[in-house]
């Protein structure tokens, strides 16, 4: 690896002071993750749109008297998310080509704090499944293996991280979508508590989604939260304010906390051992570090988790196709989509209120059931998949057959969702590698609004098994 490329694997911090210290400009940091760009992007496919002119001239605003944190280093943002003149089509091609009069409330803090935008990153079509294969542009690949998938539905980002293309990528989570992506692709990933970062100005809350970032530390994880989390104007809800600043949190011990673990996920899903054994590896080295550490069983386990699970998550997709039809100006057809996210769209569609608020009343008693653990433990350590990142089309949205897929990726992720039903934070830590080289993690869950626990406690795992160096054989 050149000089030039290793720039896109140092710590954003790092970068920023670069910048400021005038060792490097703005410019040339832009220009060497729009070479990366080119240089890999055909190969993985983790971008959709690159804004190569607007990225340079916003570089070129730069210099080193810019105060903001991360002045001049590049970002792409996963492309449901409104950037100013971009195209913005959660990969659908119902939406046709249609582009951005606004920044998000999410970009503009990201602007704000100096972070440059080269680009959009693709997902699944409307986010709907844990790999990233849509028909609009095809899959983005797996940097660690091009014929596996990266996860999804931040799968476009995860890639983009991994392979060097950019040092820090957006991503966001409804079910699973950072941390899986991140559990594939050998990154941090931090689902924030429900209502910790505003989803302005087009909703004012969300009960499943959380917005965030993949990164390769969990020092970057932190500080970009404190970047991000906060009330906008007109929110609905929102977390309680922290006490301090997450990144001065992350840096300090956390004392003796209480850690259950389990490898049972809350559906029937089968779990490789591998992916057992990193659990059982962990809880020891956690035991090693002097929390209090063992075996547990949540009350997580419900037959009827997906079904609800399914009731919540399809009329957040059916806002989406909503717009999308607002943005064709005509209603949409099976001819518009991919099987599995016209299947979601119908049963949205059949779903009446008083069935949409049963069920959600019923997931909120399996929330203070399954939240009675935190009561008793300060973190449940889990997998992070039950098994290696899938080969690409083995979960195809384009099958005849997209009922067996919404359960086959149900299989792949079962340890995820339930952290989006409660709304609780969770983190992916790289904390190993599988014997084929594959990344290999493990899901940290903590009660309500414990960023910092999470943050603090990936951070001794970060420092007892460093994880940031691991370069992908295609980066």
């Amino acid at each position: 690896m050149n000089n030039a490329a290793d720039l896109m694997f140092r710590p954003i911090h790092e970068l920023a002071q670069m910048v400021k210290k005038g060792e490097l400009t703005a410019r040339e940091l832009v220009e060497t993750s729009l070479s990366q760009i080119e240089s890999l992007n055909g190969e993985v496919g983790a971008f959709s749109h690159v804004d190569a002119e607007g990225a340079l001239a916003a570089a070129d605003k730069i210099n080193s008297e810019d105060d903001r944190p991360f002045a001049g280093v590049p970002i792409a943002i996963k492309d449901n998310k409104a950037v100013a003149g971009m195209p913005l089509n959660f990969s659908a091609n119902l939406m046709g080509d249609f582009v951005a009069p606004s920044d998000s409330a999410l970009v503009t803090k990201f602007r704000d704090a100096g972070f440059i935008i080269v680009g959009k990153t693709k997902l699944p079509e409307f986010g709907l499944m844990p790999v990233t294969d849509p028909s609009r542009g095809g899959p983005a690949r797996n940097p660690w293996d091009l014929t596996r998938t990266p996860g999804g539905s931040s799968g476009g980002s995860a890639a983009a991280v991994a392979s060097g293309m950019v040092p820090i990528a957006h991503a966001n989570d409804g079910g699973g979508s950072t941390r899986i992506p991140a559990a594939c692709c050998g990154l941090v990933g931090l689902k924030a508590q429900r209502g910790r970062v505003s989803v302005a100005p087009e909703l004012g809350d969300s009960f499943l989604i959380a917005d965030g970032v993949l990164t390769r530390t969990t020092a970057e994880s932190a500080a970009v939260l404190d970047i991000l989390e906060g009330y906008v104007t007109g929110d609905a809800t929102w977390a309680t304010p922290p006490t301090e600043p997450y990144a001065k949190a992350a840096a300090r011990e956390p004392g003796t906390l209480r850690i259950g673990w389990t490898t049972e996920p809350p559906i029937d899903a089968p779990v490789d051992a591998e992916a057992a054994a990193a659990v059982e590896r962990t809880a020891k080295l956690l035991e090693d570090m002097g929390h209090r550490v063992e075996i547990a069983e949540p009350a997580w386990k419900n037959d009827m988790l997906v079904p609800l699970f399914s009731a919540a998550f399809g009329p957040a997709v059916a806002t989406q196709v909503i717009f999308a039809q607002m943005i064709a100006q005509r209603e949409a057809t099976a001819d518009d989509m991919e099987p599995m996210s016209w299947m979601v769209w119908q049963q949205a569609q059949g779903l009446s209120a008083p069935m949409y608020l049963a069920a959600m009343t019923q997931l909120n008693a399996f929330c203070r059931g399954f939240m009675g653990f935190f009561d008793e433990y300060d973190l449940l350590l889990t997998p992070g998949l039950a098994e290696r990142p899938v080969k690409i089309g083995e979960i195809d949205p384009r099958s005849d057959d997209p009922e067996a897929m919404f359960v086959r990726g149900g299989q792949f992720t079962p340890f995820t969702a339930a952290a989006n039903v409660t709304g609780q934070p969770a983190i992916s830590v790289p904390i190993e590698q599988r014997e084929d080289g594959l990344p290999l993690a493990v899901q940290l869950m903590a009660g309500p609004e414990r960023e910092d626990l999470l943050l603090q406690v990936a951070a001794q795992l970060e420092e007892a098994s460093p994880w940031a160096a691991r370069r992908a054989p295609n980066s």
